[in-house]
Formats: structure tokens, C-alpha cells, sequence
């Protein structure tokens, strides 16, 4: 049943909630840019911080809550797959799409390049060391490269993402900006807590509706999960990303990209293990996805260093590669690959 049982459980139910669903995301989306923009210049926060902190945790408010919510019902299950598949299509489709919904290049700079790219490059390595200790150090009794990511090991990611909130606070100290003093901090603070619930629940919704259609017509569900599911969990930094681009804020938009996955990454997993305590990780899955969530980062990471900038030419390339991305995700589902060898 749809919304705890209001509305029935139909196609066409289920179709009618995601369509109304993305709605309440573009305006929940909306109202988080506004609020981030305002209280960014209460404080005096660079964009790239803005971008990066305010509007990425922001928007990764809902892939964070389903890990706690699940854990919390006893089903957490890791979902490796479907984080770095929501993580790839961050990476390429979201700053693909803002390049092309500007009128000119999506322009970068060097601590979007060397500073936000290169650290979460950093996430991505240090996601694969902790998950190499589990399967060393801790074992599972059944053998194979399958290993335990226990409560210490969690911690190893959460420091890191520590390091990266002195990074950036570091970064506000020595941005000169001054303070807007004009700024209803109260009201701003509200209207963000009210958009994060509005994502939150609409995000939930959607996910659960696709969810469903994919099951009423067969979708397999590595599949739905890889492409389907990921794409519908970051359809808030999606709009986010694209919004702040046609505004000219690229900077904003490009930080929450990045921003979002190195959360995702460092935080997200982390917070579900330790509410759980432990939970297995399949070696076999997980580096292989890893190493194409790599290949993608290293893609955009080559396309924001050339003149520092996103051409429109360059965006389309991006799309390529989730194309290709999306074809392999096919391959390995039909069984015409065989990279995922623990699947």
C-alpha cells in the first residue's frame, strides 16, 4: 500500500506518487538552496564550503536517514552497489546536466579541483582500506573474500570526514567575507529544516514507487538498484546542483556534488554500522564498483582540469560515460560480464 495504506497499490498509484513526489523534491530542493544561500552569507561562508558542507549534507539528508531507519528495523543491509551506483551518477550525470542546462561553461576553480575532487578521491581509497581490514582481519565464518566492517573499523571513515570538516572550517577562517547582519537567521534556519522534510518524505515516497513498478515488471534488482534507485535518491542534489548552475553559482553546484558522495561515503555507511554493529561486506562486489566509481571521479576530475571548466562538449562526454556505466550495470545483470564475481 501507498502512503501506509491511504492509497492503493497500483501502477498507476505508483506512477501518479513519483510524478508528484519529484514535485515536492523541486520545491523541498528550492527552499534548501534559498536557506543555504542566506545562512551562507549570515556566516560569511565561502561558496566552495557552501557548496560542499551546507547544501551537500543538505541534500544527502535522506540517503542518510534510510540507513538509519533500516538499521534501526533490523534490515540493514550495506548496499554497496547502490551507494557508488547513486555515487556515479553524481559524479557524471549531475555536473553533465548543470553544464548543459547553463548558457556558458560550468566554470570550476582550483580548490574545487585540488582540495574537493582530490579528497574525495582520498574517501573513495580509504572506503577500500576499511573494507580490505574487515575482510583480513575480520573474516566471515563462510569463507570467500567476505568480511565484518565492525564499529572500529567505522570509525576509520568518520575520522577522515572529521579531517574534512577542519579542512573546511580552516577554509571560513581565511575567507575575508563579512557577515550579512540583514539576514532573518531564525527564519532561514526554519525554512531549511522544513525543506529537508519535505526531500526527506518525498524522497522515501519515490523510492518506494519505483521500488515497486520495478518488481511489478521484473526489473531485475541489482539493476533497479544500480541505475533506478540510485538515480531517484539523488534526484534532491540533482536539482540542487542544476538550480545553483543556472543561477551562476557553479562553484555551489559543482561542491555539492562532490560534497554529497564524500558524506555518502564517509559518514552515511559508517552511522549504519554502528547502529548495527556489524554488518558483512562482499570483497568481490565492493572493490569492483569502487574501481568504476574510481574510473568515473578520475573522468570528471580530467574534465574540471582542462581551463578549469565544464564545456557543453564536455558534458555530453560525461553522459557517455554514465551511458557506458549503465551498460555495464546490463551487461553484468544479463550475465554477458562477469567483473562482480561475489554477485
Amino acid at each position: 500500500m501507498v502512503l501506509g495504506g491511504v492509497l492503493p497499490d497500483s501502477p498507476i498509484v505508483h506512477a501518479l506518487v513519483i510524478v508528484a513526489a519529484t514535485g515536492f523534491i523541486w520545491f523541498g530542493s528550492g527552499w534548501l538552496e534559498e536557506s543555504a544561500e542566506r545562512l551562507a552569507a549570515h556566516y560569511g561562508l565561502p561558496p566552495v564550503v557552501q557548496g560542499s558542507i551546507v547544501v551537500a549534507v543538505g541534500s544527502s539528508f535522506p540517503e542518510l536517514s534510510s540507513v538509519v531507519f533500516t538499521a534501526l528495523a533490523g534490515a540493514f543491509d550495506m548496499g554497496v552497489g547502490a551507494i557508488v551506483g547513486s555515487a556515479v551518477f553524481n559524479v557524471l550525470m549531475i555536473p553533465a546536466l548543470s553544464g548543459i542546462a547553463t548558457d556558458s561553461d560550468l566554470d570550476a576553480n582550483r580548490e574545487i579541483v585540488y582540495k574537493e575532487a582530490q579528497f574525495y578521491m582520498l574517501a573513495v581509497a580509504t572506503l577500500v582500506v576499511t573494507f580490505s581490514l574487515a575482510v583480513i582481519y575480520i573474516p566471515s565464518p563462510g569463507g570467500g573474500l567476505v568480511g565484518q566492517v565492525t564499529r572500529p573499523l567505522a570509525l576509520i571513515p568518520l575520522l577522515l570526514y572529521g579531517l574534512y570538516l577542519f579542512i573546511q572550517w580552516q577554509d571560513v577562517n581565511d575567507h575575508d567575507a563579512v557577515g550579512d547582519t540583514q539576514t532573518d537567521i531564525g527564519r532561514a534556519w526554519g525554512k531549511l529544516a522544513v525543506g529537508l522534510v519535505v526531500i526527506l518524505v518525498a524522497v522515501e515516497q519515490l523510492v518506494g514507487s519505483v521500488e515497486a513498478l520495478g518488481t511489478t515488471f521484473g526489473v531485475p534488482e541489482f539493476l533497479a538498484g544500480v541505475t533506478v534507485i540510485a538515480a531517484a535518491t539523488s534526484l534532491p542534489d540533482l536539482l540542487v546542483s542544476v538550480r545553483a548552475a543556472r543561477a551562476g553559482n557553479s562553484t555551489t553546484s559543482l561542491g555539492n556534488v562532490l560534497g554529497s558522495n564524500t558524506f555518502d561515503l564517509l559518514v552515511a555507511i559508517p552511522i549504519g554500522v554502528l547502529i548495527v554493529g556489524s554488518v558483512p561486506v562482499d570483497f568481490a562486489v565492493a572493490v569492483p564498483m569502487l574501481g568504476v566509481l574510481t574510473l568515473a571521479t578520475v573522468l570528471l576530475f580530467t574534465v574540471l582540469r582542462t581551463e578549469l571548466s565544464i564545456t557543453t562538449l564536455e558534458s555530453y562526454a560525461l553522459l557517455v560515460g554514465y551511458g557506458l556505466f549503465v551498460a555495464w550495470v546490463v551487461a553484468e545483470t544479463a550475465g554477458v560480464t562477469h567483473l562482480l564475481r561475489g554477485s
